[in-house]
């Protein structure tokens, strides 16, 4: 479809990465971050070369001004794992798949990166209690990443549909 190839060539991996760096460093609650969105959004809108890719070029380019920490490897690992997901979105891509994607990767993040917090860090023992407390600590930031990861899936996949239903329209009515 002509209007889905003008819009693809105006979603550029530079300007996702830019957008999400900016979001990203700018003040906002703990774990309400575009990154896990533009994982998805990447993987099922974005060339399969820039879909992995551009999530962890985006967390490293504003990891340098953030700052870097220990359970770094584990974040970017969830984010890998967001990309994967929105691959598999790609050619599945129906609200509901949506919705089950964005779920799926807010509880990989979870579970990953609380494991690495566990793992990595001295905040618990290194104990089966210890990890059971990891995860049970890390409760309200979950909501906070399902609530992050719902906004932005919602804007960036939504934004997308209602401009390509724009262009769709516009050469529609021309003809």
């Amino acid at each position: 479809m002509e209007n889905r190839n003008v819009l693809n060539s105006l979603v550029n991996p530079l300007l996702i990465i830019v957008f999400a760096v900016v979001l990203r460093v700018i003040p906002h609650p703990a774990n309400i971050a575009p990154i896990a969105a533009m994982a998805l959004f990447g993987g099922a809108y974005l060339d399969k070369r820039y879909a992995l890719i551009v999530p962890l070029v985006a967390m490293f380019m504003s990891d340098l001004i953030i700052g870097f920490h220990d359970t770094m490897p584990f974040v970017y690992i969830s984010f890998l794992l967001a990309g994967a997901i929105g691959i598999w979105l790609k050619k599945r891509r129906t609200i509901a798949n949506v919705v089950s994607a964005t779920l799926i990767s807010s509880f990989l993040f979870f579970l990953v990166t609380n494991f690495g917090v566990w793992a990595m860090g001295s905040l618990y023992p290194r104990t089966f209690q210890g990890l059971i407390d990891a995860y049970f600590y890390a409760i309200p930031f979950f909501r906070n990443t399902i609530i992050g990861d719902f906004f932005y899936v919602t804007l960036f996949f939504g934004s997308y549909e209602l401009l390509l239903k724009f262009y769709e329209n516009l050469y529609t009515n021309r003809g």
